[in-house]
């Protein structure tokens, strides 16, 4: 039996920033598609910032702002994240982890039923920091663990930072 293949060309399409906002640490990168956020990126200091070019950017704006004058801020927006169901069940989890505190990536293993380093990578993998507040997950012993997949250097200045900043 022969299938017919369709050979047309793919192309990605690259998304890109609907705003680019200056914070105290890095500049921050927002993309939103429809009306969810769906990602923010640390961007370095030096890089060009950019408006908010739709009125969702603009409220993703105005709240980030918030947070960054009030660590005690609670974000509403409406987020799109993909990820495994384990990934989800971590963000939610940390989600739940209030401003000024911390847990470890143990104690959240432990309430879904998974391992430390398993928790460590879905904090790694997620895409909208600050909203869904994975710096507030530190090591057992009270260390401040990884952040953003790293172990050393400037996204562990940018954790310290926040922590710092919810006076943790």
């Amino acid at each position: 039996m022969n299938k017919s293949i369709n050979h047309q060309k793919v192309t990605t399409v690259v998304c890109s920033y609907q705003a680019k906002i200056l914070a105290p640490f890095a500049v921050l990168g927002i993309r939103t598609e429809e009306d969810w956020l769906t990602e923010i990126d640390y961007l370095p200091l030096n890089s060009p910032l950019k408006a908010p070019i739709t009125p969702l950017a603009k409220e993703v704006c105005a709240q980030l702002a918030a947070y960054l004058a009030d660590p005690r801020y609670s974000f509403d927006l409406s987020l799109h994240v993909s990820g495994t169901v384990h990934q989800q069940r971590v963000w939610e989890k940390i989600q739940q982890v209030p401003s000024g505190q911390t847990c470890s990536y143990s104690e959240i293993a432990a309430t879904i039923h998974s391992a430390p380093r398993a928790v460590g990578q879905a904090c790694g993998a997620n895409k909208i920091p600050i909203v869904i507040p994975c710096h507030r997950v530190v090591a057992k012993n009270g260390g401040l663990g990884g952040f953003m997949n790293a172990k050393e250097g400037e996204p562990l200045e940018i954790k310290r930072w926040l922590l710092q900043h919810e006076s943790i």
